[in-house]
Protein backbone atom coordinates (compact mmCIF):
# COMPACT_ATOMS: atom_id res chain seq x y z
CA UNK A 1 0.00 0.00 0.00
CA UNK A 2 0.80 3.77 -0.69
CA UNK A 3 1.34 5.66 2.53
CA UNK A 4 2.79 8.96 3.86
CA UNK A 5 5.31 9.26 6.53
CA UNK A 6 6.03 11.97 8.74
CA UNK A 7 9.87 12.64 10.51
CA UNK A 8 8.97 14.98 13.31
CA UNK A 9 12.74 16.55 13.42
CA UNK A 10 11.85 18.56 16.81
CA UNK A 11 13.58 20.01 19.65
CA UNK A 12 13.73 18.57 23.26
CA UNK A 13 13.76 20.58 26.12
CA UNK A 14 16.39 18.42 28.53
CA UNK A 15 13.73 16.78 31.89
CA UNK A 16 10.78 18.57 30.82
CA UNK A 17 8.56 16.10 30.14
CA UNK A 18 5.52 18.25 30.04
CA UNK A 19 6.84 20.89 27.49
CA UNK A 20 8.17 17.75 25.43
CA UNK A 21 4.45 16.30 25.61
CA UNK A 22 3.01 19.33 23.84
CA UNK A 23 5.43 19.56 21.28
CA UNK A 24 4.95 15.82 20.21
CA UNK A 25 1.58 16.32 20.46
CA UNK A 26 1.46 19.26 17.96
CA UNK A 27 3.46 17.32 15.71
CA UNK A 28 1.15 14.60 15.61
CA UNK A 29 -1.69 17.08 14.88
CA UNK A 30 0.38 18.35 12.22
CA UNK A 31 0.86 14.85 10.38
CA UNK A 32 -2.80 14.30 11.05
CA UNK A 33 -3.64 17.81 9.05
CA UNK A 34 -0.96 17.15 6.17
CA UNK A 35 -2.85 13.77 5.67
CA UNK A 36 0.30 11.57 6.90
CA UNK A 37 -0.59 8.23 8.02
CA UNK A 38 2.77 7.57 10.41
CA UNK A 39 4.47 10.16 12.41
CA UNK A 40 8.13 8.97 14.26
CA UNK A 41 9.90 11.19 16.43
CA UNK A 42 13.40 10.97 17.64
CA UNK A 43 15.10 8.79 20.33
CA UNK A 44 14.08 9.94 23.83
CA UNK A 45 11.99 12.61 22.21
CA UNK A 46 10.01 13.14 25.56
CA UNK A 47 13.04 13.54 28.03
CA UNK A 48 15.67 15.18 25.97
CA UNK A 49 18.72 13.13 25.19
CA UNK A 50 21.28 13.46 27.77
CA UNK A 51 19.48 12.72 31.39
CA UNK A 52 22.25 11.14 33.22
CA UNK A 53 20.64 11.81 36.94
CA UNK A 54 17.31 12.87 35.72
CA UNK A 55 16.57 9.06 34.24
CA UNK A 56 14.22 8.22 37.42
CA UNK A 57 12.20 11.53 37.50
CA UNK A 58 10.85 11.55 33.84
CA UNK A 59 10.70 7.66 33.36
CA UNK A 60 7.39 6.28 32.22
CA UNK A 61 5.51 3.10 32.73
CA UNK A 62 3.86 1.89 29.95
CA UNK A 63 0.27 2.58 31.81
CA UNK A 64 1.23 6.01 32.64
CA UNK A 65 -0.77 9.17 31.12
CA UNK A 66 1.33 10.37 28.78
CA UNK A 67 1.05 7.22 26.76
CA UNK A 68 -2.43 7.04 27.29
CA UNK A 69 -2.85 10.25 25.65
CA UNK A 70 -0.18 8.67 22.67
CA UNK A 71 -2.59 5.62 22.44
CA UNK A 72 -5.61 7.54 21.87
CA UNK A 73 -4.00 9.51 19.78
CA UNK A 74 -2.68 6.74 17.23
CA UNK A 75 -6.29 6.31 16.46
CA UNK A 76 -5.95 8.77 13.91
CA UNK A 77 -2.48 8.31 12.92
CA UNK A 78 0.38 5.97 13.96
CA UNK A 79 3.12 6.94 15.84
CA UNK A 80 6.91 5.73 16.56
CA UNK A 81 8.21 7.95 19.80
CA UNK A 82 10.86 7.29 22.04
CA UNK A 83 10.91 7.87 25.57
CA UNK A 84 13.01 6.66 28.96
CA UNK A 85 10.59 3.42 29.83
CA UNK A 86 10.71 2.23 34.01
CA UNK A 87 9.62 -1.37 34.24
CA UNK A 88 8.06 -3.09 37.53
CA UNK A 89 11.55 -3.81 38.93
CA UNK A 90 12.72 -0.12 38.48
CA UNK A 91 14.85 -0.91 35.61
CA UNK A 92 14.96 2.03 33.05
CA UNK A 93 15.68 1.70 29.10
CA UNK A 94 16.18 3.91 26.66
CA UNK A 95 12.62 2.72 24.87
CA UNK A 96 10.83 3.44 21.57
CA UNK A 97 6.90 2.78 21.45
CA UNK A 98 4.64 2.06 18.62
CA UNK A 99 1.37 2.59 18.85
CA UNK A 100 -1.40 2.23 16.21
CA UNK A 101 -5.33 2.39 16.33
CA UNK A 102 -5.37 2.90 20.27
CA UNK A 103 -2.55 0.34 21.26
CA UNK A 104 0.75 -0.11 21.53
CA UNK A 105 1.72 -2.32 18.94
CA UNK A 106 5.29 -2.80 20.13
CA UNK A 107 7.86 -1.51 22.71
CA UNK A 108 11.92 -1.56 21.64
CA UNK A 109 14.20 -1.24 24.58
CA UNK A 110 17.58 -0.32 22.83
CA UNK A 111 20.26 -2.70 23.14
CA UNK A 112 23.60 -1.05 22.43
CA UNK A 113 24.04 1.31 24.95
CA UNK A 114 26.83 3.59 23.88
CA UNK A 115 29.94 4.00 26.36
CA UNK A 116 32.24 6.00 24.69
CA UNK A 117 33.27 9.34 23.29
CA UNK A 118 30.13 11.82 24.49
CA UNK A 119 28.30 8.90 25.48
CA UNK A 120 27.65 6.87 29.28
CA UNK A 121 24.16 5.74 28.63
CA UNK A 122 24.77 2.58 30.40
CA UNK A 123 25.64 4.07 33.24
CA UNK A 124 22.64 5.40 33.30
CA UNK A 125 20.08 2.70 32.08
CA UNK A 126 19.38 -0.62 31.69
CA UNK A 127 20.16 -2.68 28.08
CA UNK A 128 17.22 -4.11 25.85
CA UNK A 129 17.95 -7.72 25.22
CA UNK A 130 15.95 -9.01 21.90
CA UNK A 131 15.31 -7.56 18.57
CA UNK A 132 11.70 -8.32 16.88
CA UNK A 133 9.63 -6.97 13.87
CA UNK A 134 6.08 -6.76 14.17
CA UNK A 135 2.69 -6.31 12.59
CA UNK A 136 1.22 -2.75 11.52
CA UNK A 137 -0.91 -1.61 8.92
CA UNK A 138 1.86 -0.91 6.32
CA UNK A 139 3.24 -4.58 6.90
CA UNK A 140 5.78 -5.52 9.19
CA UNK A 141 8.47 -3.27 10.95
CA UNK A 142 11.58 -3.45 13.13
CA UNK A 143 12.40 -0.04 14.98
CA UNK A 144 15.85 0.50 16.35
CA UNK A 145 17.55 3.27 18.19
CA UNK A 146 20.51 4.98 17.02
CA UNK A 147 23.45 3.27 18.27
CA UNK A 148 21.86 -0.41 17.85
CA UNK A 149 21.86 0.37 13.85
CA UNK A 150 25.87 0.64 13.77
CA UNK A 151 25.92 -3.24 14.29
CA UNK A 152 25.09 -5.12 11.70
CA UNK A 153 23.17 -8.00 13.07
CA UNK A 154 20.39 -6.07 14.31
CA UNK A 155 18.80 -4.56 11.13
CA UNK A 156 19.88 -8.24 9.73
CA UNK A 157 18.18 -9.74 12.33
CA UNK A 158 14.80 -7.51 12.01
CA UNK A 159 15.09 -8.64 8.13
CA UNK A 160 15.20 -11.73 9.18
CA UNK A 161 12.40 -11.97 10.90
CA UNK A 162 10.47 -10.27 8.00
CA UNK A 163 10.62 -6.14 8.56
CA UNK A 164 10.09 -4.71 5.23
CA UNK A 165 10.53 -1.46 7.19
CA UNK A 166 12.91 -0.13 9.68
CA UNK A 167 12.82 2.48 11.11
CA UNK A 168 15.85 4.57 13.44
CA UNK A 169 14.84 6.77 16.41
CA UNK A 170 18.15 8.73 16.51
CA UNK A 171 19.91 11.36 18.58
CA UNK A 172 22.81 11.80 17.02
CA UNK A 173 25.41 14.45 18.21
CA UNK A 174 27.09 16.48 15.28
CA UNK A 175 30.91 15.33 15.17
CA UNK A 176 33.61 15.59 12.71
CA UNK A 177 34.22 17.52 9.69
CA UNK A 178 34.91 16.25 6.11
CA UNK A 179 37.23 16.81 3.27
CA UNK A 180 33.76 18.57 1.49
CA UNK A 181 33.48 21.00 4.98
CA UNK A 182 30.51 19.13 5.77
CA UNK A 183 29.69 17.30 8.88
CA UNK A 184 31.09 13.73 9.56
CA UNK A 185 28.08 12.39 11.73
CA UNK A 186 25.45 13.38 9.04
CA UNK A 187 27.87 11.82 6.39
CA UNK A 188 28.49 8.64 8.12
CA UNK A 189 24.76 7.93 9.22
CA UNK A 190 24.00 9.05 5.38
CA UNK A 191 25.91 6.17 4.23
CA UNK A 192 24.73 4.00 6.47
CA UNK A 193 20.94 4.01 5.98
CA UNK A 194 21.20 3.75 2.17
CA UNK A 195 23.30 0.85 2.39
CA UNK A 196 21.52 -0.81 5.00
CA UNK A 197 18.37 -0.52 2.95
CA UNK A 198 19.90 -1.44 -0.45
CA UNK A 199 21.78 -4.72 1.38
CA UNK A 200 18.44 -5.94 2.88
CA UNK A 201 15.55 -4.39 0.19
CA UNK A 202 13.51 -2.55 2.85
CA UNK A 203 12.56 0.56 3.57
CA UNK A 204 14.41 3.11 5.78
CA UNK A 205 12.96 5.68 8.02
CA UNK A 206 15.30 7.97 9.90
CA UNK A 207 14.62 10.25 12.56
CA UNK A 208 17.41 12.48 14.49
CA UNK A 209 16.68 15.55 17.26
CA UNK A 210 17.90 18.82 16.60
CA UNK A 211 18.89 21.52 19.24
CA UNK A 212 21.69 21.79 21.98
CA UNK A 213 22.08 20.09 25.14
CA UNK A 214 25.19 21.02 27.51
CA UNK A 215 26.60 22.74 24.88
CA UNK A 216 26.59 19.80 22.45
CA UNK A 217 24.57 20.22 19.18
CA UNK A 218 22.11 17.52 17.58
CA UNK A 219 22.31 18.13 13.53
CA UNK A 220 18.67 16.81 12.31
CA UNK A 221 19.28 15.39 8.84
CA UNK A 222 16.09 12.96 8.90
CA UNK A 223 15.54 10.66 5.61
CA UNK A 224 13.46 8.40 4.45
CA UNK A 225 14.99 5.88 2.13
CA UNK A 226 13.59 3.54 -0.89
CA UNK A 227 14.47 -0.30 -0.57
CA UNK A 228 16.93 0.27 -3.55
CA UNK A 229 18.93 2.26 -1.09
CA UNK A 230 17.71 5.96 -2.55
CA UNK A 231 17.20 9.01 -0.22
CA UNK A 232 13.80 10.23 -1.31
CA UNK A 233 13.17 13.04 1.44
CA UNK A 234 15.91 14.55 3.60
CA UNK A 235 15.27 17.27 6.62
CA UNK A 236 17.55 20.24 7.52
CA UNK A 237 20.32 20.40 9.02
CA UNK A 238 20.76 22.02 12.33
CA UNK A 239 17.31 22.98 11.99
CA UNK A 240 13.91 21.96 13.39
CA UNK A 241 11.95 20.03 10.29
CA UNK A 242 8.83 18.29 9.74
CA UNK A 243 9.07 15.79 6.73
CA UNK A 244 6.47 14.51 5.04
CA UNK A 245 7.74 11.51 2.62
CA UNK A 246 5.52 9.74 0.36
CA UNK A 247 6.06 5.96 0.19
CA UNK A 248 5.25 3.78 -2.93
CA UNK A 249 4.15 0.44 -1.70
CA UNK A 250 5.32 -1.11 -4.66
CA UNK A 251 8.89 -0.15 -4.81
CA UNK A 252 9.35 -2.38 -2.58
CA UNK A 253 8.13 -5.41 -4.47
CA UNK A 254 9.88 -3.67 -7.55
CA UNK A 255 13.01 -4.11 -5.73
CA UNK A 256 12.57 -7.65 -4.36
CA UNK A 257 11.82 -8.74 -7.59
CA UNK A 258 15.14 -6.93 -9.72
CA UNK A 259 17.34 -7.45 -6.73
CA UNK A 260 16.46 -11.02 -4.93
CA UNK A 261 19.10 -10.79 -1.57
CA UNK A 262 16.58 -11.42 0.57
CA UNK A 263 14.84 -14.17 -1.21
CA UNK A 264 18.27 -15.96 -1.47
CA UNK A 265 19.41 -15.60 2.16
CA UNK A 266 20.42 -18.56 3.54
CA UNK A 267 19.44 -18.27 7.60
CA UNK A 268 20.51 -21.86 8.12
CA UNK A 269 24.18 -21.50 7.40
CA UNK A 270 24.10 -18.10 9.09
CA UNK A 271 23.03 -19.66 12.24
CA UNK A 272 25.37 -22.46 11.55
CA UNK A 273 28.55 -20.51 11.27
CA UNK A 274 27.74 -18.19 14.11
CA UNK A 275 26.97 -20.79 16.45
CA UNK A 276 30.83 -22.76 15.51
CA UNK A 277 31.97 -19.52 16.13
CA UNK A 278 30.71 -18.99 19.04
CA UNK A 279 31.81 -22.74 20.14
CA UNK A 280 35.68 -21.95 19.20
CA UNK A 281 35.72 -18.66 20.97
CA UNK A 282 34.80 -20.67 24.25
CA UNK A 283 37.58 -22.82 23.66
Amino acid sequence: MDFTVALAQIKPKLGCLDDNMALAEAAIEKGIAAGADLVVFPELALTGYFLKDLVPEVALRLDSPQIERLKKLSERISIAIGFVEVSADFRFFNSAVYLEDGEIRHVHRKVYLPTYGLFDEQRYMARGERFRAFDTRFGRIGMLICEDMWHLSAPYILAMDGAMTLICLSSSPGRGVTESEGLGSAAAWQKLTTTTAMFLNCRVFYCNRVGYEDGINFWGGSEAISPSGEMTDRGAILEEDFVLAKVDGGALRRERIFSPMMRDENLAITVKELKRIDREKDC
